[in-house]
């Protein structure tokens, strides 16, 4: 946020406090970018060996991961970013509940160009507060992830429009499983 500040002159960026936000938006974000995110503490083995397998360009990282990246290290792909990510992923699972690892997640991700958290992601695309983010308003931010520079939840494409159905059916499935109890 800080180098987007520089950058832009502003950001937009409102705290929001988790139990003020619709549940849906929280295992709407677990269906997104993390469906096991309860049952790991901060690397998903599994699908780590599944990209490499694949050899697919399209990263493992876990909500714990980018939150020790977004919060404490800079972008970019070294293995010294890499490794100091490992190290504060491991940290943060230790010291912060999964609940507040969400929270941080919710309130420092980037939804557009200067546009950071849910509370500003809701007034930007809706012109509402985040404790009114519909299902379909809370699978929509969340499948501009992580590329919302290039997506938008108001114009969504059919891609856009294929992955909030599959964001809107996991949030149901993770209520229904159990999947949702560490938050």
């Amino acid at each position: 946020m800080g180098s987007e500040a520089r950058r832009l002159g502003e950001i937009k960026q409102n705290w929001v406090e988790i139990e003020k936000l619709p549940p849906v938006v929280i295992r709407s974000l677990i269906a997104a970018e993390d469906a096991n995110f309860c049952k790991h503490f901060g690397f998903d083995i599994d699908a780590i060996f599944k990209a490499i397998e694949s050899g697919s360009s399209r990263g493992a990282s876990t909500i714990t991961q980018q939150v020790a990246k977004n919060v404490f290290l800079w972008h970019g792909r070294t293995y010294l970013r890499k490794g100091l990510e490992a190290g504060f992923t491991i940290l943060i699972e230790l010291v912060w509940t999964k609940k507040r690892i969400l929270e941080v997640y919710l309130n420092v991700a980037e939804f557009d160009e200067g546009v950071f958290g849910i509370g500003a992601a809701s007034k930007h695309y809706f012109n509402i507060n985040p404790n009114s983010i519909t299902p379909l308003q809370a699978a929509r931010l969340m499948a501009i992830l992580p590329d919302p520079k290039n997506r938008s939840p108001n114009k969504p494409s059919k891609f856009l429009h294929t992955k909030t159905k599959r964001i809107i059916s996991g949030a149901e499935t993770i209520l229904i499983d159990g999947r949702a109890s560490c938050f």
